[in-house]
């Protein structure tokens, strides 16, 4: 008689042992499939991850080997003159394959000349007001930051940050007296897109500026400055080219940012620009927090799922090994009439191996149907115990930096409406935490395909396990025993 024939009329008369070899192999694939999505979940996230959290390397002055250079002078009254960063430079350096885009920065003050400033009040508590009796903070330096931008497309395109009216800053606006300003500061004057304002330079030249666009500030900027600060909303964005223009510079910036094609990158990228500058007066500084806080979490998942599909295959061929084992014994008259008749040793495994297969194919199902739930349900249960360390990390890390001076260098109220540089980087890794949060799984056909291959090898091993004992004896041996 034909094996396999004898398989399913074996499957067919012992329908209690087929149920049960059925819900133990269910059992051991729902959970090897498990694993399998949610490492692959997993595995996606990463590579998004890489394309979406923006990771930036910083070329700015070298302040620490200023001080270092002023410290060896004898004359400690020297003012510190930090070099302006090469904008022809910072191009040659975006060639490389590992940027995706840079924005330089530059910035100055001007006075507001046909338009009132927000001033902020001298009390510690109160916000900012017009006019009034609010007293300005500082004197010495103009009421509004003009903040030269490449382009306004990163600064402006967060929670703490967002254009609501007209157009941003573009390559395109270069030296031309394009500008994008704050919505309060907008309000306050009467200003909407396409006036025209007027503001002085530190040279008493009276410039004209054209409203292309108007942005929202961060909620939280407005209480977060401090003695001597400006208030965010007198932040302006124009190019930076136009900035060199205000200032009587040309080519310079005060700092570009290159964001990273691959976060991984970074310090490839930074080991290929140092050929490019000399390290002594510029220096390179990576921000990939927002990708190491997904990182995290994520390897984390993806090293838990590795270990469930092992831990679970393993004894899951353990408990199929023993089961196995104790049919066999059961079968062992059995195997020694098919023995005996001639039949060889290799079909009697195959027969076994059929019955199991088809036990398999069935586990298969039910464990496709229930995976997707299994799966989404652990995944659920695993990124939220790394994410909730994960965060209080990240506050207590945003807790300390805010409480020092923001990146960026150069002006102190210049560069981005995030006067509070921990902000930006405080909403974006929350909001990124909660996108690793709602991770998805699915079950995919290479998934389906993984947990078969997966489902073969472990009846395979569990079958050669318990039926070595038996089928190395003679088949007189086996009726004796």
């Amino acid at each position: 008689m034909n094996f396999i024939k004898r398989a399913f009329l074996n499957i067919k008369e012992k329908k209690g042992r087929s149920i049960l070899l059925l819900l133990v192999m269910s059992a051991i694939l729902l959970f090897v499939l498990s694993g399998i999505i949610i490492q692959s979940a997993a595995k996606s996230a990463i590579a998004s991850a890489k394309e979406s959290s923006n990771a930036t390397v910083t070329l700015t002055a070298n302040r620490e080997q200023a001080f270092k250079n002023i410290r060896k002078q004898k004359n400690k009254k020297q003012s510190i003159t930090l070099p302006s960063v090469s904008i022809d430079t910072a191009k040659k350096m975006a060639k490389s394959s590992y940027v995706k885009s840079y924005n330089v920065t530059n910035s100055t003050t001007v006075d507001a000349k046909s338009f009132s400033a927000i001033e902020t009040s001298s009390s510690n508590q109160a916000g900012p007001s017009m006019g009034g009796n609010s007293q300005k903070q500082s004197s010495s330096q103009g009421d509004i930051t003009l903040s030269g931008v490449s382009s306004t497309s990163t600064v402006l395109s967060s929670s703490s940050a967002k254009l609501i009216s007209g157009r941003g800053i573009s390559v395109n606006d270069a030296n031309t007296n394009n500008v994008v300003i704050e919505k309060e500061l907008a309000k306050d004057n009467s200003l909407k897109v396409g006036s025209k304002i007027k503001v002085k330079d530190t040279n008493g030249k009276v410039r004209i500026l054209k409203v292309v666009g108007i942005y929202k500030a961060s909620n939280t900027a407005s209480s977060s400055f401090g003695m001597g600060q400006s208030d965010p909303g007198n932040t302006i964005y124009t190019s930076a080219q136009y900035v060199n223009k205000v200032k009587g510079t040309t080519g310079k910036a005060e700092s570009v940012t290159f964001t990273m094609s691959n976060p991984a990158k970074a310090s490839s990228f930074i080991k290929q620009a140092k050929k490019l500058i000399n390290t002594t007066k510029f220096s390179l500084t990576t921000d990939d927090s927002t990708y190491q806080s997904l990182l995290t979490p994520l390897n984390n998942v993806k090293s838990f799922a590795n270990k469930i599909v092992w831990l679970v295959s393993i004894a899951g061929t353990i408990i199929l090994a023993l089961i196995v084992i104790l049919m066999i014994r059961e079968r062992r008259y059995e195997i020694g009439v098919l023995l005996s008749m001639g039949e060889k040793r290799v079909k009697v495994i195959s027969q076994f191996f059929t019955e199991m297969f088809v036990v398999l194919i069935f586990s298969t199902i039910i464990a496709v149907i229930g995976g997707g739930f299994v799966g989404n349900y652990m995944s659920k249960q695993l990124v939220s115990q790394s994410t909730s360390t994960s965060s209080t990390t990240m506050t207590i890390g945003n807790g300390q930096s805010q409480g020092g001076m923001p990146s960026g260098g150069g002006n102190t109220q210049g560069g981005t409406p995030n006067g509070n540089g921990g902000t930006l980087r405080q909403n974006s890794g929350f909001s990124n935490q909660q996108s690793v949060a709602n991770l998805e799984v699915s079950v995919s056909a290479v998934s389906i395909l993984e947990l078969f291959g997966f489902g073969l090898i472990i009846i395979l091993v569990a079958i050669l396990a318990g039926t070595i004992n038996v089928l190395r004896l003679e088949p007189k041996k086996i009726l004796i025993l």
